[in-house]
Parts: C-alpha cells; structure tokens; sequence
C-alpha cells in the first residue's frame, strides 16, 4: 500500500469514529430534562409531577450560576446536589452514572461523592422537604 493511501484510510476511519463519538455525546445530553424556575425566599420549589417518567431533573435556578440535581430516591425522598465542581468550581455536566468537570477531569457518582479527582471533597447536598404535591429545596 503506498503512503498517500493509507493517510487517506487511516484519515477516513478517525473522522468516522470522531463523529460517532460526537453524535453520541450529544444524544446522552439532549435527554435529560432540565427546569427553570426561580429563587423565592432562599427555596426552589419544583411540582414532583416532574418525576412521573424520570428519577433525575436538573433544575436550572434563576440568578444562580449553578445547576441542581434532583434525585428521587428509591424511599420518595429527594436529593439535591449542587452542580459546582468541588476543585475548581465549574459547572458540572451530567454522565450516564453522575456528574464530571470539564476543566480538569473530576468525576462524581449520583451521591455526590468524589470517583476520580483532583476533587477531594464530595458535592454540596441542599436539604429537601415535600409539601402539598411540590420539592421545595432550601439554598440557605
């Protein structure tokens, strides 16, 4: 085989795995839902109809720079987890089991606990009460 063939090849097959590896990242992230609301008196308050088809939303507070999480337990209990990186504070993406930093590589489990650093601490977990059909999650 001459050389300008096999660039040619070899060229092809990384630009084909490349786009396979986009498009699926881009499918893992366009599936999960997100809700916007806004602060009232230090809570987040979310209908739990929300989790009629899936344990997990990530809530999108106005005026606050991250996201939050918002796990159904197995018991009905809630969990909300913020999503800043421990490290080096950057929002977190959600991964098919827990949450990472793009900036420097931090991963964290659906609990919020540290799987692979430099982050050493786990993630900020928000107190939840259900009242009347609604998630009120207290910020302070």
């Amino acid at each position: 085989m001459e050389r300008r063939d096999f660039l040619k090849q070899t060229c092809a097959l990384c630009m084909i795995a490349s786009a396979g590896v986009a498009i699926g990242s881009l499918a893992s992230c366009s599936t999960l839902p997100v809700y916007q609301t806004a602060i009232s008196n230090q809570t987040v308050t979310v209908p739990a109809s929300l989790f009629e088809k899936s344990n997990l939303q990530i809530i999108q507070p106005k005026n606050l720079y991250y996201n939050i999480a918002l796990k159904k337990e197995n018991d009905g209990s809630y969990t909300a987890l913020l999503l800043r990186c421990t490290h080096a504070d950057n929002q977190l993406i959600t991964t098919g089991n827990g949450y990472k930093c793009t900036l420097h590589g931090s991963a964290f489990n659906q609990e919020g606990q540290v799987t692979i650093g430099p982050a050493e601490k786990p993630l900020h977990k928000y107190p939840t009460e259900i009242n009347n059909g609604q998630i009120i999650i207290h910020l302070s």
